[in-house]
Formats: structure tokens, C-alpha cells, sequence
């Protein structure tokens, strides 16, 4: 089977998803993920999802 909806919710978002992961400070990486950062919930990467779940 084809998968010809995967990756259409990014379309909505600014940018499709993509910005500065205010973790590592990466530019044009997705941020789509989020996390609690400092007390606040922001959006990062997935690397540093990864991380943050530890």
C-alpha cells in the first residue's frame, strides 16, 4: 500500500516544521517535537528529543 498522506500535517505548520531547535541551536532542522525546556514546553529535533527523554 502507498503512503500518500505522510508528512501532509507538516505542510500546515510555518516553514513545514523546520527552524532552530532552541536546544542545540541547529538551523533548518525539523522542530516538531516537544519537550520541557527550562520549565517551559518548546519544540526541538528529534536528537534532542532523544536526549531529553533520558
Amino acid at each position: 500500500m502507498s503512503k500518500a498522506h505522510r508528512g501532509t500535517g507538516l505542510y500546515e505548520m510555518p516553514l513545514k516544521g523546520r527552524g532552530t531547535c532552541p536546544v542545540c541551536k541547529r538551523e533548518g532542522i525539523k522542530a516538531i517535537y516537544e519537550a520541557n525546556v527550562d520549565g517551559e514546553t518548546k519544540k526541538v529535533c528529534k536528537q534532542c528529543k532523544a536526549k531529553l527523554a533520558k
